[in-house]
């Protein structure tokens, strides 16, 4: 028995050795990553001191996040989730306060230095022994006088030198069994450690808030399909039926009144279309197809061209899965409706972008304020959807107004 598990050992140690120096190739990309990040930050930190580099901290805080939340999803994939923040607080104060983006500042230094340096070592160790491995198959190839070996001080100008190289590649060869698993945790370690929330951070309470936006995704899931089943129930079999009797009264006055019979199809034609017609609206509230016919802004556009009150559009947003865009055009639809009758507002906007790979919608109006979100409203309804996305639903409305309302919706990364 323990011969056949050494064997088996012995058999997972060349998947595991590529694996680990597969770890470490991503790790040398987010350490590059990290490394441009670090000198933007330096370099906005320094300007910020005559005041031109404030008007990009917004920006370079972002790069930050997304540089940090890059390594997060690397960590995921080579090992355990890395559970990240939510999204950073507006304004700049609130941001600089933040305690993730300062431990993501810290992780950004050593990855950038650590984490590159070793990148480097456990990457070339096995390069070193691929390329002096196969030296002799092409060092006579160089010119005279410029074929070197790894250690590039010595320079090879007969085949016996170069078949010294070769064997030179069972040393690197060694080295990178040895060393490149442990590299590979050197080199993940600082992302582990300062990466997850931080150690005050309450994770039962944000466990908690995930299991109720799921409950609350499956409750808007049941209470979607009650809707459509009435919809259905109500609006397209009424019709229906009735084109049914009105076409067996119809095939019965065939033979005694023909103009009769004629009136009755006539009235059931009727009756189907405005059953297809209730179809049609049912399935466009399951999801809107201007949506994939011209996209989010295409979708967007049309609702403000339709709105009661003059809308500015401004969308610049890459595409999402198709139930966030959804999300985010049924809460524009919703904002408005509401500014159309309840607002007395004289122009709204709507502001659209792709932020750190996520949707950040905005639907302002400058009307009277005073916004509630009650029970069972409209706004209540938003909320809703965007938190079944794990996503943030604000809304701002003073007494005198303006109204903002603010979704912040992951779109994948």
């Amino acid at each position: 028995m323990g011969a056949l598990s050494d064997r088996r050992s012995w058999a997972t140690r060349p998947r595991e050795l590529l694996r680990s120096v597969a770890e470490l190739g991503s790790g040398l990309g987010t350490s590059l990553l990290a490394l441009g990040a670090l000198v933007l930050l330096v370099v906005v930190a320094v300007t910020a001191v005559v005041g031109v580099g404030l008007l990009l901290a917004p920006t370079v805080l972002r790069v930050v996040r997304w540089t940090a939340d890059r390594e997060r999803t690397r960590l995921a994939r080579w090992g355990t989730d890395v559970p990240g923040p939510g999204p950073l607080p507006a304004g700049l104060r609130p941001a600089l306060a933040d305690a993730s983006l300062r431990r993501d500042v810290r992780w950004l230094v050593v990855h950038a230095t650590w984490g590159l340096l070793v990148g480097l070592v456990g990457v070339a160790l096995p390069l070193f022994a691929v390329r002096d491995a196969t030296f002799p198959l092409w060092w006579w190839l160089a010119p005279r006088g410029e074929a070197s070996a790894a250690l590039w001080f010595w320079v090879i100008e007969s085949w016996g030198e170069a078949l010294l190289v070769a064997l030179s590649a069972v040393g690197w060869a060694v080295l990178t069994v040895l060393l490149t698993p442990t590299l590979a945790r050197l080199q993940s370690r600082p992302g582990r450690a300062l990466l997850p929330p931080p150690p005050g951070t309450d994770l039962p309470l944000r466990i908690a808030e995930l299991t109720a936006t799921r409950a609350a995704a499956l409750d808007a899931h049941a209470t979607e399909l009650r809707r459509i089943e009435r919809s259905l129930h109500d609006g397209t079999q009424n019709p229906l039926v009735a084109a049914n009797v009105l076409i067996g009264a119809a095939r019965r006055q065939l033979g005694d009144d023909r103009s009769a019979a004629d009136d009755l199809l006539e009235q059931a034609q009727t009756s189907v279309e405005r059953a297809l017609g209730e179809l049609r609206t049912t399935i466009r509230g399951i999801l809107p197809p201007v949506l994939s016919d011209r996209g989010l802004e295409g979708a967007i556009a049309g609702l403000a061209a339709t709105s009661g009150v003059p809308t500015a559009v401004d969308v610049s947003a890459t595409r999402c899965p198709a139930s966030v865009e959804a999300s985010a055009y049924y809460m524009v639809a919703e904002a408005l409706t509401n500014v159309s009758r309840h607002s007395g507002a004289r122009q709204a906007t709507v502001t659209v972008r792709s932020i750190d790979g996520h949707l950040d919608v905005r639907v302002t109006d400058d009307g009277h304020g005073g916004a509630s979100e009650t029970p069972g409203s409209g706004l209540a309804g938003i909320r809703r959807r965007i938190e079944a996305h794990d996503g943030s639903f604000e809304v701002s409305s003073p007494a005198a107004g303006p109204t903002t309302l603010h979704a912040w919706l992951p779109c994948g990364s």
